[in-house]
């Protein structure tokens, strides 16, 4: 298990690769400007043969040795501890996805943002819906890749309460920038009182009961993309969308549909069947992300949203 001042021991690596490299550069770049004038051409107009010198010799293989084992160490260590989760962690699940995380507790609690205690080791269980993404919590020292169809994992230990960044590190699309969110760390109390609370909402619920419309669209990372206010953004706006009749290109040919209720399914369904005209086909299929119950929860808050 990591220290408990782990961030701390990580900057310490990279600390003494920083030195070793920096006293390299500035013994290298020292010798090769006191050769240039020592030897010129000048000062040594018939060339000489040098001998060579054996402790030199075995000085360049044992120091530069020695400096790759450590390094070698230091990678290691640090390597087996991020991969060595301890007994106790608290697991969640991440999911990235075009162009937002979500975060999921053992209790069924979504969120868009990873809440976590103080002093409790986190295990992220990471995995992407569509494309390849990675989680980066820079004030942790931690990232690792969300592969689709995969399962990969990393753990942290929060130790001290704040707001952290969280971003997707790996180019996924034209809001790559955007994929932000935050590790919320809080002291045990206030952790467990919403754990419970959110805990509690869940079990036995109906899709309505759960989450209205809106919240689902946010649940479901569609509001990254669209709108409910009529701005456009990566995709046309929910909002005035039901029953308006909308251009779109259907296997490479134009044409015109009405927004009913089954091309709001097929669209969340299959988005790319129907392209709307001046939109780009890159949404992924929700197929697996949201269930039937859910879909007409949907549609009936786009059938208020005038």
């Amino acid at each position: 298990m990591l220290s408990t001042n782990s961030t701390a021991a990580f900057n310490n690596v990279f600390l003494f690769l920083l030195v070793i490299s920096v006293v390299l550069l500035v013994s290298i770049t020292f010798t090769m400007i006191y050769f240039v004038f020592k030897y010129n051409r000048k000062k040594n107009p018939i060339p000489v043969n040098i001998e060579s010198h054996l402790l030199l010799e075995i000085t360049w293989i044992v120091i530069p040795t020695a400096l790759v084992l450590a390094m070698f160490y230091y990678g290691w260590s640090g390597f087996t501890a991020m991969r060595t989760v301890p007994p106790d962690a608290m697991t969640v699940k991440a999911t990235g996805r075009l162009w937002s995380w979500q975060f999921e507790y053992e209790n069924g609690i979504k969120s868009g943002e990873l809440k976590v205690p103080r002093g409790k080791p986190v295990k992220l269980l990471i995995t992407s819906q569509d494309v390849l993404h990675s989680l980066f919590i820079p004030a942790f020292r931690i990232k690792e890749d969300a592969v689709p169809g995969r399962e990969t994992f990393l753990w942290f230990l929060p130790e001290k309460e704040g707001e952290y960044d969280l971003f997707c590190s790996e180019y996924c699309g034209v809001q790559h920038s955007s994929m932000i969110s935050k590790v919320i760390v809080t002291n045990e109390d206030d952790f467990q009182a919403w754990y419970s609370a959110e805990g509690r909402k869940e079990p036995g619920a109906k899709a309505d009961e759960k989450l209205s419309g809106y919240a689902l669209l946010e649940d479901k990372g569609c509001l990254d993309c669209h709108s409910v206010d009529g701005t456009i953004e990566v995709g046309p706006s929910f909002k005035g969308l039901f029953n308006r009749k909308v251009q779109v290109t259907s296997s490479g040919k134009e044409r015109e549909l009405v927004a009913d209720e089954t091309y709001i399914k097929n669209s969340i369904l299959h988005p790319d069947a129907d392209v709307v005209k001046g939109f780009d086909d890159i949404m992924p299929s929700q197929e697996g992300n949201v269930t039937n119950e859910e879909v007409d929860v949907i549609i009936g808050y786009l059938k208020e949203l005038k």
